[in-house]
């Protein structure tokens, strides 16, 4: 121990920290060691917070000094380490969930209903650490879930909640690093769906996750896990409910190819260096201990389904297992279980010298000697040497495993449309693919192919539709509603006055025609105008069109109208060019939305961007509509926006709040023009003229309807508002609900000095000092007032309903209006963007401001969805599945049912913080 102590400042650092436990173990049981180790982290949960923090942190460092001792002596086997290692992961875990719930808010406590431990919740063991394999300075993979109906049923709407923040305090109890350390890293990345789902998962949402999208990595992952912690009993019937899902009796090709390019997929992130390169990651590297898991893994996964003797978790244990059941040799077993070991051994003293989360051999050599050290090589180039001779043999092993494959496929079958009756063969083809009356699809497809319809005139067309029909048929079944799909297809493809464009563009990209045929089928809103207006797919022939939804779209759409508006004095002709713009640009976002090409948070933007591109293009329509009788003014104007359009998360069916505000030198001048008018009246026109020209119906439709009541005086109050009078206003007169408006208060085109001076204005009158106590119930007053004049549409009004968006914008508000008046500048027109502000200048608690964030953002992703595909009358139980299913691809959920349930945990938040304030 003595050499190890002098190349390993970590053991030296341990052996002095700890010189009793050392002494211990050098002169004791190492078993005896472990065991007094393992009983005080087991006791810990008794103790006070600090003392059981400092406590468990002693644990993990006798449990390391054990292990580095008894490795190192060769007294201890591989498997020995690990289970000692991984039996302190076991109770460290246990020690502080019992913690967590002792230590917990009364709140908490009482959602409990007076248990020890929160009911229905337990916690798995993944990877390594669920199969006892844990290494010297290893992570530690967990997974959370709970039973929602295991609490009481008043407690049940706060399940979520309660269970969340019992995990988050785990993981502080575990990883917060103390002058003692801390106990280990926690990884709760192997849950379902980690980027989207909370940390602690509903059972439900979990076993519909696994039930329709899990893959087979997922499935790897599970062969390992085991519960630890929490409601075993709960915990043994899911894993049992997932045996199906991890263990599949019948696997196809494709399948089988899946499963084996996991490996694959490893090799193509996680390249190791070459060969000849010392510097060797041992775990992801080729050769490396990553190959030989999945050697066992893979295996395991495709024949364990109908051999239940190969499902182990251990990676020693599962190859003795592919040995006992004929599937390997005897040699290739002793092989690679020689090679893990040995690997795993080299991992543990590269973790040894610092305690770091590595497992690459170092690179500079006088560091990787000390590696050569404790694994008791005579020098580096024995060490270099091992090291290489073990990745080759693992390496031919393992191309012995996945030979090079070929991809599978099946022909869709006859689809014949020539002649004038029905192909037998082909009926049955159509129907296959869910059509519930597949004469009429053939009938159709048949006058296509004989030139019924503009679009398929010539012989190209057709011979295009020919090779692209067996695609078109799929990708309308794909869509989950074939019937509505197909004859939404054929409304489009009927008005199109030619075909050879748009045919070889869906030859050539067979994505966009999927997407086209799910826009048809899935979005009503987006469908009926592509379905009445075909042209706009020529929009899709432009790269602009699928090019992502940049942050410069305003100038960029700016551009293209002002190119277009080449007559402004012609004012219905420039409206229908304007329109003609913004319904491609429109369609565009939308289809990016549908498509789960474009988040809420980017779709709000595009939209609002595009708002103000019209706004910027129309202004000198308006204007030019008035100098031939009035003249020009000379003054200051700008066009302001409130609300969505001011936080920039306008949605498709999105109104605008707009303000105009004006500034003159000499309130008593009058226009230029032959029939001169005052300053006022001169505004008043144009902001009727501007109002006119984006909410008027021509030929090529309407663009927005508009609302100017959250101007000063509302209806009663002048349609331009003089800037002199708005700061008088705002300074002396202005109400609590305006003061909130004024929070989304953004200049979007005009004058950029007078747009700058309202900014200042802005800032000035929210930073005046005011009774909060007063704001707030004024707020809570206005919400109230807003529910009796707004009632709820339905289950999925996402702005009106308690949780909605409304109460989240009232929330933000306030705690704007709170921290602006204490002199911090963290007012925000986007309400996302706001939540972050406030936490940043500690307005409010980053927790709080972090989960009204993820809340905020699947209320969004909702909405956003919802304006492009179903508008305001969605019914969820009318719905098609197709619809659905896109739904919750755009949430960047498995399915539908999650879609609820992130939805239902987001309004309990949102509505439980308001209630909280509103009191």
């Amino acid at each position: 121990m003595a050499v190890a102590r002098s190349v390993s400042p970590y053991l030296e650092r341990l052996c002095q920290r700890r010189a009793d436990a050392f002494q211990g173990f050098v002169h004791g049981s190492l078993c005896d060691g472990f065991l007094n180790a393992f009983a005080h982290a087991a006791a810990a949960d008794q103790l006070g917070l600090h003392e059981a923090m400092a406590a468990l942190r002693q644990a993990k460092a006798d449990t390391h000094l054990g292990c580095a001792l008894g490795d190192l002596s060769g007294e201890l086997g591989l498997q020995d380490v690990t289970h000692y290692l991984s039996s302190l992961a076991d109770i460290a875990t246990c020690s502080a969930m019992g913690l967590a719930c002792r230590t917990a808010q009364s709140r908490d406590k009482a959602l409990m209903g007076g248990q020890a431990l929160v009911p229905g919740l337990f916690i798995l063991a993944m990877g390594k650490h669920g199969a006892g394999e844990l290494n010297y300075s290893s992570d530690i993979d967990l997974a959370a879930f709970y039973d929602r109906d295991a609490f009481e049923e008043e407690a049940r709407d706060n399940a979520s909640g309660l269970c969340v923040r019992h995990v988050q305090a785990v993981s502080r109890i575990l990883e917060e690093v103390t002058p003692d350390g801390y106990v280990f890293r926690v990884d709760w990345r192997l849950r379902p769906d980690p980027a989207s789902t909370p940390v602690a998962v509903s059972l439900r949402a979990a076993e519909a996750y696994y039930e329709s999208v899990g893959q087979n990595w997922e499935r790897a992952a599970f062969i390992k896990a085991r519960a630890i912690g929490g409601d075993l009993t709960i915990a043994a019937s899911f894993l049992d409910h997932l045996r199906p899902f991890i263990w599949r009796k019948n696997l196809d090709f494709a399948a089988i190819d899946d499963v084996q390019s996991i490996l694959r997929q490893i090799h193509a992130v996680h390249r190791s260096k070459d060969s000849d390169d010392p510097a060797f990651d041992v775990k992801l590297g080729r050769g490396g201990i990553r190959e030989i898991e999945f050697f066992a893994q893979t295996q395991q996964l495709i024949l364990g389904g109908r051999d239940a003797s190969l499902r182990l978790r251990g990676t020693l244990d599962a190859l003795d297992a592919l040995v006992d059941a004929g599937r390997i040799d005897a040699p290739a077993r002793d092989d690679l279980a020689h090679g893990y070991r040995f690997l795993r051994a080299i991992e543990h003293r590269i973790q040894m010298l610092d305690d770091e989360q590595t497992h690459q051999l170092p690179s500079d050599p006088s560091r990787r000697a000390r590696v050569a050290v404790l694994s008791g090589h005579e020098n580096l180039a024995a060490l270099d040497r091992d090291i290489r001779a073990c990745r080759d043999m693992v390496r031919t092993r393992v191309r012995e495993l996945f030979p090079e494959s070929k991809p599978l496929s099946s022909p869709l079958g006859s689809l014949v449309f020539t002649g004038v009756e029905d192909d037998l063969e082909t009926l049955e083809t159509i129907a296959s693919l869910g059509f519930s009356e597949p004469s009429s699809i053939a009938k159709t497809i048949r006058a296509w192919h004989h030139g019924h319809i503009p679009a398929t005139r010539t012989a190209r067309a057709r011979e295009l539709l020919t090779a692209l029909t067996p695609e078109l048929l799929q990708a309308i079944a794909a869509t989950g509603e074939p019937e509505i799909g197909f004859a939404r297809f054929q409304d489009f493809f009927a008005a199109l006055p030619a075909g050879v464009q748009i045919l070889s563009l869906f030859k050539a990209e067979p994505k966009i025609l999927k997407e086209t045929c799910a826009t048809l089928a899935l979005a009503p809103r987006l469908g009926t105008v592509l379905a009445q207006r075909p042209a706009i797919l020529d929009a899709m022939l432009s790269p602009h069109f699928l090019a992502p939804l940049a942050p410069d779209t305003s100038e960029i759409d700016h551009n293209i109208m002002a190119d277009m508006v080449i007559h402004p004095d012609q004012f219905e002709h420039s409206l229908d060019i304007v329109r003609r713009c913004h319904r491609e640009e429109l369609f565009r976002i939308g289809f990016q939305v549908l498509h789960g090409r474009a988040r809420a948070d980017q779709a709000g933007r595009a939209y609002s961007k595009l708002a103000e591109a019209t706004i910027q293009s129309l202004i000198p329509v308006a204007t030019e509509s008035l100098v031939p009788i009035h003249g020009r003014i000379h003054g200051r104007f700008a066009v302001c926006a409130w609300g969505k359009l001011g936080g920039q998360e306008l949605a498709a069916d999105s109104d605008l709040d707009l303000m105009i505000v004006y500034d003159v030198d000499d309130e008593l001048q009058e226009s230029d023009g032959e029939r001169p008018i005052s300053a006022e009246q001169w505004h008043t026109r144009f902001t009727q003229r501007l109002v006119s020209a984006l909410s008027v119906q021509t030929a090529e439709g309407s663009l927005y309807d508009v609302d100017m009541q959250l101007r000063p005086s509302g209806r009663a109050g002048p349609v331009a508002v003089q800037f002199s009078a708005l700061k008088h206003y705002y300074r002396d007169q202005a109400w609590t609900w305006e003061l909130q408006a004024l929070t989304r208060l953004r200049p979007v085109a005009g004058d950029l000095e007078l747009i700058s001076e309202i900014m200042d204005m802005k800032a000035q009158v929210l930073s005046v000092p005011r009774e909060l106590g007063t704001i707030r119930a004024d707020i809570v007053a206005m919400r109230k007032k807003m529910a009796l004049a707004h009632p709820v549409r339905g289950r999925w009004d996402i702005k009106r309903q308690s949780g909605g968006l409304i109460d989240l914008e009232f929330l933000s508000q306030y705690y704007q209006l709170l921290g602006a008046s204490r002199g911090h500048n963290c007012v925000r027109a986007n309400t996302i963007e706001a939540l972050h502000a406030l936490a940043e200048f500690g307005v409010l608690a980053f927790e709080t401001a972090g989960r009204l964030i993820l809340a905020g953002r699947v209320l969004h992703d909702v909405r956003q969805i919802l304006a492009v595909a179903a508008g305001p009358n969605f019914d969820a139980d009318r719905a098609g599945s197709g619809l659905k299913r896109a739904i919750a691809r755009c949430l960047d959920a498995p399915d539908f049912t999650t879609v609820q349930a992130k939805l239902d945990d987001a309004q309990t938040l949102i509505r439980e913080q308001f209630m909280q304030f509103a009191v």
